[in-house]
């Protein structure tokens, strides 16, 4: 009888075991759902540095004067202090990498950057 009681108690516990997983949400990240790709808005940003479009310097130069880019300077500020182009701003690099969000332009900004 005793066994009979243990075996019941186990059942109980194994079942409500069991029923608890079911009602718990997947770690399975293939069931997520995912937005989906639009090729539109993805295929003009660059993937690889041989993809970053380049513009000659008597292009950008044009461009910056008459006011339809802006010249940034993404070297460190040390360097941008030394020495740096007529009308450039300096953000360095790592700010772009790591805060993103304090940087003052509009992504409708045409921006150019160098950095030698």
């Amino acid at each position: 009888m005793k066994k009979k009681k243990i075996l019941f108690v186990f059942s109980i516990l194994l079942l409500a075991t069991l029923a608890c997983n079911a009602i718990l949400p997947s770690n399975d990240v293939s069931t997520l759902p995912t937005a989906p790709f639009n090729p539109e808005v993805q295929s003009d940003v660059p993937r690889t540095e041989n993809d970053v479009p380049r513009i000659s310097l008597s292009d950008a130069k044009a461009a910056v004067e008459s006011g339809q880019a802006i010249l940034v300077d993404v070297r460190s500020a040390q360097s941008y202090a030394d020495l740096h182009a007529t009308d450039a701003i300096s953000i360095p690099l790592d700010v772009f990498e790591t805060n993103i969000s304090s940087v003052p332009l509009q992504k409708t900004d045409w921006i150019i950057t160098y950095c030698t």
